[in-house]
């Protein structure tokens, strides 16, 4: 993890790590780490320059390819922009907010849409970067660079804030919770990390439940565009070791944590994000902790859901 923040540092933001106005009381404080306020508003470009960033000249020159549901799909595009690679396609499902497609067209990459889901996305988009010998670069499955990228997350965490007990992190395809677990426990292993996902697509929940790799799941309708679809290979091989707890909360508790971030605490989050502030919102004592770090991972909400969530909550 260290060499991956060597290697980045300069080129992503070293996000704000700000106490909540109105979640903490005389017993816990609570943290935001605002990886929304990323360029690409986003932590997924830490582990896409990460990767990136070791990539021979063969490899750039053919071309990089991405899955993503969007904020991957942004950051691989910011990436490319910063490290001169100029055939960039991002594969997404039909669907994708217009707010996140916005994004990765800014920096340059070309769109493909495919697929109804995340899931079939991938299937048909995986054939056609094979078909055309492209770089792939992985959003979360299975490669650690990858990871080490998510990591530096966590990195970061500690070094702000030392006296940081617990880390709550939002779960998609795993290689964020995964990375930040890893890395925070190798600075402290009593740091606990609790993962939470939407109850409309609890697949690593439900991978470690039924002890079945997920690599494709079934999505209930979400506002949640950035969790939803099956995990990645190697975080559901590790996360099971460093993680203390996985959390599931309601599409209903998701909305009200984006509402509650907007209109109290002033930040505009995508609904994945606030999966984190709605664990705290319904699991307070069980997460516990006394110094709390809540992993605000990305702002690409789109305008018309954060509209509607503001206009109902």
């Amino acid at each position: 993890m260290t060499k991956a923040y060597d290697r980045i540092k300069n080129y992503v933001n070293r996000t704000p790590l700000e106490e909540s106005f109105y979640l903490g009381d005389e017993e816990r404080r609570y943290f935001f780490k605002l990886e929304s306020q990323q360029r690409a508003k986003s932590f997924k470009i830490r582990g896409a320059l990460n990767k990136m960033m070791t990539l021979t000249e063969d490899e750039k020159n053919c071309g990089v390819a991405a899955i993503s549901s969007g904020n991957h799909g942004s950051s691989v595009s910011y990436a490319a922009s910063i490290l001169g690679i100029k055939n960039v396609i991002v594969i997404v499902p039909l669907g994708t907010p217009i707010s996140k497609i916005d994004k990765i067209k800014y920096f340059g990459a070309d769109i493909l849409q495919l697929g109804k889901s995340y899931d079939e996305a991938h299937s048909l988009g995986m054939k056609y970067i094979n078909e055309r010998g492209l770089t792939y670069i992985d959003a979360y499955y299975s490669d650690p660079e990858i990871y080490g990228g998510q990591g530096t997350v966590a990195i970061e965490i500690v070094e702000q804030n030392k006296d940081i007990d617990t880390i709550v992190v939002p779960i998609g395809g795993g290689g964020l919770i995964t990375g930040i677990a890893v890395a925070a426990k190798a600075i402290n292993p009593a740091i606990r990390i609790i993962g939470v996902q939407t109850e409309a697509c609890p697949a690593m929940l439900k991978s470690y439940e039924d002890n079945v790799f997920y690599e494709e799941y079934p999505s209930e309708e979400s506002l949640c565009d950035a969790l939803v679809g099956g995990v990645g290979k190697l975080s559901y091989e590790m996360a099971k070791d460093y993680v203390d707890d996985f959390i599931a909360v309601s599409e209903d508790s998701i909305a009200r944590a984006v509402s509650f971030m907007a209109k109290e605490e002033k930040y505009i989050v995508e609904a994945g994000s606030a999966t984190a502030v709605a664990a705290i919102m319904d699991y307070r004592e069980r997460i516990g902790g006394t110094n709390i770090a809540l992993v605000i991972s990305g702002g690409n909400i789109d305008g018309d859901v954060l509209t509607a969530i503001l206009t109902k909550y």
